[in-house]
């Protein structure tokens, strides 16, 4: 008889570890976690085909490396600069030795979605004892000016964010100046540290903020490869539909950058064609002024005030809010109008349209990027003209000229109750046949629709008479800076705005670029 041998069952394996929940990116839950399908993918690798087809999106290994060698050059100058200062000041030869400043770099450049060309955004920390009135905007100035690779200086030191324009070895660089609380420097300094915000002014909070602001958004966002190949793709298309200029009332660079993170936030798992699809569902829905965020408000870390509308009347006024992360957290958008807003979200609207499309295999995505008909979309338009005795002075003049923009789009909506809507264009025009340096803006006119309104036409010559006047208050105004601002119909647009000097013939009506850019406004005189 066999024996019997008992059978142990072996024991249960060990439970599985408890799995980390997943990461909350943002200050809601994700609208979706789900991954590419394959008709993701497919769309993806066309728009990477897209992309690499596209003359002008990356720039080349030459100029890349040329890039880095004009930031090592200038941060070597601002060095020998700072040392300068302190043996000027009289401090001990161990206090010269020490002396530092760096340079750090944000924007476009910093999150590596920068094209040829494009200039780079770069700050100066330096120590408390040299400050950016005198040492930044006069020594350091002069030191620039008498050097031979730069050219095209500009210094800009009454800005909201005082900054120097200028060109190193042909490359464009915007440089702002920071002097934080502290003698000397150190190489390891940590540029999102909230300590560096104690005992500075607000001018250099701003300046800061730009790297603090692009540093958190990398932070933030689940997917950074994905992140940077939308945010390359939604600057193009801005530039592209016209709706890319902070200064003249549209989104600027970090507006942009902010807008795809909170859509990489809600869609994590999404690849760039995704994303792009599902950020103009996004935000043809989004129920503005609700404010777009990456993160929770810091509430009053240093004591500097932060957005907030319950608290700052001024806050309630914005029409499109859109939060930077650093603190202390502002809108970074407040230059957006009524008209500005109508603008962009038409071109969410159209552009949404083009994606379900794409989506559905009966687009590709070039149609996404056609370029807004801008001088074909309205039958009045305000022109601006701005003349200089010379390149120069015009450099200047134009650039001032331009920040007063959205000024001017918001007095006419103030002085016709909203019913006359503007639309700046965020490019200048040149006529070459002019003996003075010229530029030229222009902005679309319509009355607004759906609306009745008694007369035939609108008077804004005292709204343009006030826009003048603000403008020739002008600090550094020089004999020839001149601005005439017209009224001109579309059927008499000078000729120098047209390709090749030519007015082209008038589009066929039944063109789908033409029924998508003209969006009903050829209603009404203005």
């Amino acid at each position: 008889m066999e024996s019997s041998a008992t059978l142990v069952a072996p024991p249960p394996p060990p439970p599985p570890p408890p799995q980390a929940a997943a990461r909350q990116y943002g200050v809601t839950r994700p609208i979706s976690t789900a991954g590419p399908t394959e008709a993701d993918i497919q769309m993806n690798i066309e728009l990477e085909k897209f992309l690499v087809k596209e003359a002008g999106v990356y720039e080349s290994i030459e100029e890349a490396t040329k890039r880095e060698e004009v930031l090592q050059r200038i941060e070597q100058i601002v060095k020998d600069w700072v040392k300068q200062l302190t043996r000027l000041r009289g401090y001990t030869d161990q206090m010269v030795e020490d002396a530092n400043a760096l340079i750090f770099t944000f924007g476009s450049y910093m999150l590596g979605v920068h094209g040829p060309g494009a200039n780079i955004d770069t700050l100066c920390v330096g120590p408390s004892y040299v400050n950016r009135e005198e040492d930044f905007f006069f020594i350091l100035h002069n030191i620039l000016a008498e050097m031979e690779e730069v050219t095209e200086l500009q210094p800009v030191p009454d800005a909201d964010v005082p900054v120097m324009k200028f060109k190193f070895d042909g490359i464009s660089i915007d440089l702002l100046y920071a002097s934080i609380s502290l003698l000397v420097v150190p190489e390891e300094l940590d540029i999102s540290d909230v300590s560096l915000l104690y005992d500075v002014d607000e001018p250099t909070v701003r300046s800061l903020n730009g790297c603090r602001v692009a540093d958190q958004i990398l932070k933030l966002v689940p997917n950074i490869e994905h992140f940077c190949t939308t945010l390359r793709c939604l600057k193009i298309w801005a530039k592209r539909r016209g709706v890319y200029s902070n200064v003249i009332g549209f989104l600027g660079g970090v507006d942009w950058a902010i807008l795809v993170a909170r859509v990489c936030q809600l869609y994590p798992n999404a690849v760039p064609s995704m994303l792009i699809s599902r950020f103009f569902r996004v935000y043809t829905q989004w129920r503005w002024p609700n404010p777009v965020m990456l993160c929770a408000i810091e509430e009053d870390a240093v004591g500097f005030s932060v957005w907030d509308p319950r608290k700052n009347p001024r806050d309630r006024t914005h029409h499109m809010p859109i939060i930077t992360p650093a603190y202390p957290c502002m809108n970074s958008s407040y230059n957006v109008s009524q008209s500005t807003l109508r603008v962009m979200v038409e071109q969410f609207q159209f552009s949404n349209n083009i994606c379900e499309k794409v989506e559905l295999f009966e687009a590709e995505w070039c149609a996404l990027f056609e370029p807004y008909l801008f001088l074909e979309s309205y039958k009045n338009y305000l022109q601006v003209d701005i003349v200089a005795a010379d390149v120069d002075d015009l450099r200047a003049w134009k650039g001032w000229v331009e920040s007063r923009l959205s000024q001017l789009t918001l007095k006419i909506e103030r002085d016709t109750l909203g019913m006359l809507q503007c639309h700046p264009y965020p490019r200048d025009y040149v006529d070459t046949n002019k003996q003075c340096a010229h530029s030229a803006f222009f902005m679309g006119l319509q009355k607004k629709q759906g609306e009745k309104i008694q007369g035939q036409q609108f008077d804004i010559r005292g709204t343009v008479d006030e826009f003048r006047h603000s403008v020739n208050m002008y600090m550094f105004w020089k004999p020839g800076m001149e601005i005439y601002v017209s009224h001109v119909p579309r059927r008499l647009l000078p000729p120098y705005v047209f390709p090749d000097g030519c007015r082209p013939p008038r589009p066929s009506r039944s063109t789908p670029q033409h029924q998508a850019d003209k969006l009903s406004r050829d209603d009404g005189e203005v």
